[in-house]
């Protein structure tokens, strides 16, 4: 490739980079909102199963998701790259065929369960990536609003992933309705611990999920509930100092007008005896 065609493919390379960060930030507050709705009809799906008009707006919202997608995709310049930092989204948009197409259908007659329940676990783990990517978009990916809201979305959507797992475990305990599953997810979140442990791989996949995300935040939430309490001592410590200083500074402003009412009286003592001398010698010696 000679030298002008590298400058022109470097410059088309920047016009694309250009036209696609300006869709992404026209795109963002929608393509926000699509993804909580997303979120949320996940969990229904998942506890209460869908009515045809969720499924229908489920449907949508997977077809604006896959126009999205293919479009960024056609802009961006290093395709190969852009399919790697965004496999998981692939994955997550691919599943939703099974139920459109009835392919899920074909699965259950073939007696493979465990690969529906399979696909399953990669939906949630696909949504919470959906997720983490709505919330870096909206909050940015640091600070402690952050953490706390994508710690409430990791649990609602764990929640929802082990009441489907283990809801219905012929073996041993299940998690009988959403709230318990709700409950047991929090407990584990915020390494509490429970007496309750997964019974299917789905499930016990999720939860180790669940535990790394656990482990990685409480390390984390500690030391910026550490750093917010030592930055409170430093403070106090600050302000203590600042008003010692200043009592200090007020004593000596006092200490010094005490020396100057000490002199003034003496002042006044000389004029008073100097007074009466001169009276006296008034009185003795008259004109």
């Amino acid at each position: 490739m000679s030298e002008n065609s590298q400058i022109e493919t470097q410059a088309l390379n920047s016009e694309r980079l250009a036209l696609l960060k300006q869709i992404e930030d026209q795109l963002e507050v929608p393509m926000v909102v699509l993804g909580f709705g997303w979120l949320a009809l996940l969990v229904v799906e998942f506890i209460w199963g869908l009515s045809p008009f969720l499924e229908t707006l489920g449907t949508v919202i997977w077809i604006i998701f896959i126009l999205d997608f293919a479009l960024k995709f056609t802009l961006a310049p290093h395709k190969p790259d852009y399919l790697k930092a965004n496999w998981l989204t692939v994955i997550a948009l691919l599943l939703p065929a099974l139920r459109v197409f009835r392919i899920a259908r074909a699965v259950r007659l073939l007696r493979v369960a465990r690969a529906t329940r399979g696909l399953r676990l990669v939906r949630v783990i696909g949504s919470l990536n959906r997720g983490m990517r709505a919330l870096g978009q909206t909050m940015g990916r640091r600070g402690f609003g952050y953490v706390l809201s994508l710690t409430l979305v990791v649990t609602f959507i764990g929640a929802a992933g082990m009441y489907a797992f283990e809801s219905d475990n012929p073996s041993g305990p299940n998690l009988p309705d959403y709230g318990t599953a709700l409950w047991w997810t929090a407990m584990l979140v915020t390494t509490s611990g429970s007496d309750f442990w997964p019974q299917s791989a789905e499930g016990r996949i999720l939860c180790f999920i669940l535990a790394l995300y656990a482990f990685t935040i409480f390390g984390y939430v500690t030391a910026t509930l550490a750093t917010f309490f030592l930055d409170r001592d430093a403070e106090n410590a600050e302000a203590e100092v600042v008003g010692q200083k200043a009592i200090q500074s007020l004593h000596a402003e006092i200490t010094a007008l005490r020396e100057e009412v000490r002199e003034l009286a003496q002042s006044l003592d000389s004029n008073r005896v100097a007074a009466e001398s001169l009276e006296a010698d008034t009185s003795i010696h008259p004109s």
